[in-house]
């Protein structure tokens, strides 16, 4: 299963070369691209220093555009799967061979690398928050999941050409629950992740609950009219 890792990367130049040296070094069967999202930093520069494959937007996207143009470059290059992964280190390169393993075992269109899929969601904030959208998709669409914000997920051929062809396709949770309704089917593999090698979240306190109930009301509302 030939498989492309797509790494959105906006202002990484702490992390970006550590994460990429990483994959590279564990799981080395999988092809990479490095979508420098219109960074101000010396991302791309670096990532031109160390030879990674790099597209470069001329202006930042956001996480929906930079995603979309690693999957348009994944259906022209005819991947059969696509892998979304974090430039800050937080996703771990070990856990990409188990998800594809499942995918090819199950033949699901998504594979999430889950952090809950074996235990319990700490208490926090946007674990709440979590598990509120998990209870939305689950009234909404009828399937569990239990971890729907998790930003490690494998995309299969099918669900390649879907977001890199529909405008109002991002890497979300709302994304989820609409392509459970229209027939994708998804597994959850056991993940760990770790803390960001450097730099902040690009969510403060007030932007995380604003996203938690811009997803919720898609969930709800918006999703039906897609």
């Amino acid at each position: 299963m030939r498989t492309l890792v797509i790494i959105p990367a906006f202002n990484e130049e702490e992390s970006i070369v550590a994460t990429v040296d990483s994959l590279r070094g564990i799981a080395s069967a999988v092809d990479y691209i490095v979508i420098d999202d219109g960074s101000i930093d010396s991302t791309n520069e670096l990532c031109e220093e160390h030879g990674f494959p790099l597209i470069r937007l001329p202006i930042n996207l956001g996480l929906a555009g930079g995603f979309q143009t690693g999957m348009k470059y994944a259906l022209q290059k005819e991947y059969d799967a696509a892998l979304q992964f974090d430039a800050d280190g937080q996703h771990i390169p070990a856990f990409i061979q188990p998800m594809i393993q499942a995918m090819y075992e199950t033949n699901a269109d998504i594979v999430i690398g889950s952090r809950f899929a074996e235990g319990k969601k700490r208490f926090s904030a946007r674990m709440v928050g979590s598990t509120l959208i998990s209870g939305l998709i689950k009234l909404t669409t009828g399937k569990s999941i239990k971890d729907p914000t998790s930003g490690m997920r494998l995309y299969n051929r099918r669900m390649i050409e879907l977001f890199a062809n529909k405008q109002d396709m991002a890497p979300e949770p709302d994304s989820l629950a609409y392509c459970i309704r229209k027939g994708a089917s998804i597994v959850e593999v056991s993940v760990e992740m770790q803390e960001r090698l450097a730099g902040e979240s690009y969510f403060s306190a007030s932007q995380t609950v604003s996203y938690m109930l811009r997803i919720c009301v898609s969930i709800l509302i918006l999703q039906w009219f897609r």
